[in-house]
């Protein structure tokens, strides 16, 4: 195997092409794709400081490096890549990737990161951005702590385990994702989705779980979470707090200790085909209050 120490790389496609290579405690400045097309490569303890380092890359390591800034578009259309004990500061990171695993990584600037990837596993991972993981597939994550809303739109096959998630409008249009053990704050959770199941979770969410074609929760707290469920079918929601208001669920079965108000309007949704299960609801309403104004 070629190594390249203590270089520093200056210029367009500086190493285009590299194969087999090994690169250590260098440095790629000023210059395009300086790694373009290359294959089997390894880069250990080096800095990347200019726009689209790894385009179109195959069977690629890289341990303790970081991303600049302006190292934006940084690995695109680039297969088998695997990054740990790195720091990613740049934007528009990973897309249109097959096979890409991150380890103990930060990427404190993700807007618009991990998009059209598959065959993705996070573990350890942070990361601050909105529009992350959009349209991924087969990802697999494990101790991620994301700030950014708009996180995970139209992933499919994703589960998620012992993360923090502090992110609006996340889930969106997503098919078969499953969250065990997490946290999630943000509003308007898991639209348009379909079989999206929550596991040991805790959710704060202004009208979160609402719109959704099989909706499954278990042993789940809904803290300071308002209109939940609205137009949810196949509904299967057992939550072990009370919850502040749920609003014309269209099937299934919810469970709770209770309901501060329950909105079921007949003329929208059949109530008989959702069955409550809870010891104490507040108020109930078969008109929500803005119709009631109109």
């Amino acid at each position: 195997m070629k190594e390249y120490r203590n270089e520093f790389f200056k210029g367009e496609r500086a190493l285009y092409g590299e194969t087999d290579a090994r690169i250590v405690d260098s440095i790629f400045d000023d210059g395009e794709s300086p790694l373009k097309e290359s294959k089997q490569i390894e880069v250990y303890d080096s800095q990347f400081k200019y726009k689209y380092p790894l385009w179109y890359s195959k069977d690629v390591t890289v341990e303790r490096c970081n991303w600049f800034e302006m190292a934006r578009s940084g690995v695109w259309y680039t297969n088998n890549i695997t990054v740990r004990n790195s720091l990613i500061t740049a934007p528009k990171n990973f897309r249109r990737c097959d096979g890409v695993t991150l380890e103990n990584v930060q990427l404190t600037n993700a807007e618009e990161t991990f998009w059209n990837c598959k065959n993705v596993k996070l573990v350890n991972v942070s990361a601050k951005g909105n529009y992350f993981g959009m349209n991924n597939e087969q990802v697999e994550v494990d101790g991620l702590k994301l700030d950014g809303n708009y996180a995970f739109d139209g992933a499919k096959n994703l589960t998620i385990r012992n993360s923090v998630l502090l992110s609006k409008d996340s889930f969106w249009n997503t098919e078969n994702v499953t969250v065990y053990d997490s946290y999630i704050c943000g509003e308007y959770l898991g639209w348009n989705s379909k079989n999206l199941t929550f596991i040991n979770c805790t959710i704060e969410s202004e009208q979160g779980m609402c719109y959704i074609d099989s909706l499954k929760m278990e042993n789940c707290k809904l803290i300071n979470t308002t209109l939940a469920f609205e137009f949810v079918s196949n509904v299967d929601a057992e939550i072990t707090t009370g919850i502040k208001s749920v609003f014309n669920p269209i099937s299934g079965t919810i469970t709770a200790p209770e309901i501060e108000t329950l909105i079921v309007e007949p003329d929208l949704v059949d109530p008989a085909k959702t069955r409550i299960a809870c010891k104490q609801i507040g108020k109930q309403e078969e008109v929500v209050e803005w119709r009631r104004k109109n």
